[in-house]
């Protein structure tokens, strides 16, 4: 936990957004895999923890946003429980480390709660459930119901990161690093899929921590999101890793993508494919600076690869009228970055519009361009992804081309012969600072030298 006056300023800056009325925060609950005592790993709601620290299952707390007053609502361990769990700190021992006054049973909420109490849209259903009971309000109603005032208030300080918040991102990208070395190192024509995600779990667990998200570890880079991890590593082919750990304690995220060859070196092909990518990140990062629309960082790394493409014969013509029309996105078909905190993509459970775009800034309805998290400026204290990639999705090549989608700016025989390549993306976490932006947690090897110089020691 952070100091107890941490968690004091930050509800009572709270209170003054909102001004008046109950505030009702939810914690989680622990879930059980297959049987009620039988449970997945419990981490904790993240509004709940900044507000609180209180890092346990099954408690609730109202904040009167009038005067302040915090009671935090849950249930003492039994006997029962400590032969099972061993002794922990009472609630009420637990309340006071985050300066709340009151604890009080499960039972006693229901009775001290306003029926028009604020609350945030709940993501889990036992949540949704607890919270259709304690308001009387119907299962169908109560994400309508949420509180927008509320949601808007969170955002709006969780958005900015305090130097004790990054610092615990920076230990999570550290962490993160070393997840990433592991990853280039393990890697070897024959292995699996699966050693690589041995051995940056095995970071994971040396940390005492746990991952920030599903590993990504793929030699199908062209599938964005792809959690299996069944495929041989061979000859020729990348390996897309793209993965990240929470620091102990804090729960902070750290994100990060690197794709380096199952090989010790790039081909020819692989290189310009790859130097692309970096160019369109570096031209993003160069790009950092508050007051920024994220958006235009992003149409910047776009047309990068527009250019990357044009010289590899792939695309052709205008290349500002090209990104306009959203020809690039057959080959970057996914939004440039995301805020980065609690969350690994912080904060998106209020909602993706609220967290990325906000007033005067609408999601595109354009492909690839309606997948961008973050359009919204920056502003110093955000913590932003800077992920751009280029893919060769066999199946959205092949719709494009027969629906004769931006003929005059894609050249679908050469395209064609890139159907087997895979899919390239690398990924680094950047605070926003007064002038610009600096990177969180040093650096893992990305150029192309240096890709290659670990991967020979992998290898040798």
């Amino acid at each position: 936990m952070f100091p107890t006056s941490t968690y004091i300023e930050r509800r009572t800056q709270l209170c003054k957004a909102i001004g008046g009325g109950q505030i009702l925060l939810l914690g989680n609950q622990e879930l059980g895999m297959n049987y009620a005592s039988n449970t997945y790993h419990f981490r904790q709601d993240s509004t709940f923890l900044y507000y609180t620290g209180l890092d346990r299952p099954g408690l609730a707390v109202i904040i009167d946003a009038s005067t302040g007053e915090t009671t935090v609502f849950g249930e003492e361990l039994t006997m029962d429980d400590i032969v099972w769990t061993g002794a922990m700190p009472t609630i009420a021992e637990m309340a006071a480390k985050a300066g709340i006054e009151h604890a009080k049973p499960s039972g006693a909420l229901a009775p001290l709660l306003d029926k028009s109490a604020h609350f945030l849209p709940p993501y889990r259903h036992d949540n949704l459930i607890k919270i259709s009971e304690l308001l009387s309000l119907a299962i169908s109603a109560v994400k309508v119901c949420a509180s927008t005032d509320l949601v808007k208030a969170v955002i709006a300080q969780r958005s900015i990161k305090t130097a004790e918040e990054v610092s615990e991102i920076e230990l999570a990208v550290r962490i993160t690093n070393d997840i990433h070395v592991a990853a280039m190192l393990a890697a070897r024509p024959g292995a699996r899929e699966a050693d690589v995600h041995a051995a940056v779990q095995e970071v994971i667990h040396r940390n005492n921590t746990l991952a920030s998200f599903p590993a990504i570890i793929s030699t199908d880079g062209q599938i964005l999101h792809n959690h299996a991890h069944h495929n041989t590593l061979k000859s020729g082919r990348l390996l897309l890793v793209d993965f990240g750990a929470e620091a102990p304690d804090s729960h902070y995220a750290g994100d990060m993508t690197r794709t380096f060859p199952v090989d010790a070196r790039f081909t020819e092909r692989q290189k310009a494919v790859y130097q692309t990518v970096l160019d369109s990140q570096m031209a993003a990062i160069g790009m950092l600076r508050p007051g920024l629309p994220y958006k235009e960082a992003h149409l910047g790394a776009a047309r990068v690869v527009a250019e990357g493409m044009k010289s590899l014969g792939l695309m052709k013509g205008d290349l500002d009228a090209a990104v306009a029309a959203g020809a690039h996105a057959l080959f970057f078909p996914h939004g440039l970055g995301h805020m980065m905190g609690l969350d690994v993509h912080d904060m998106e459970d209020l909602g993706e519009n609220f967290v990325g775009y906000g007033d005067g800034f609408e999601r595109s309805a354009q492909f690839g361009l309606a997948f961008l998290r973050m359009a919204r400026p920056l502003r110093p204290g955000f913590v932003v992804t800077v992920e751009p990639g280029i893919y060769f999705i066999p199946q959205l090549i092949d719709q494009w081309r027969s629906q004769g989608l931006h003929k005059d700016f894609i050249n679908y025989d050469e395209v064609e012969k890139f159907k087997d390549f895979g899919g390239i993306r690398i990924e680094d976490d950047y605070l926003i600072t007064e002038d610009g932006a600096r990177i969180l947690g040093g650096n893992v090897p990305k150029t192309i030298e240096d890709v290659e110089a670990l991967r020979q020691v992998a290898l040798s």
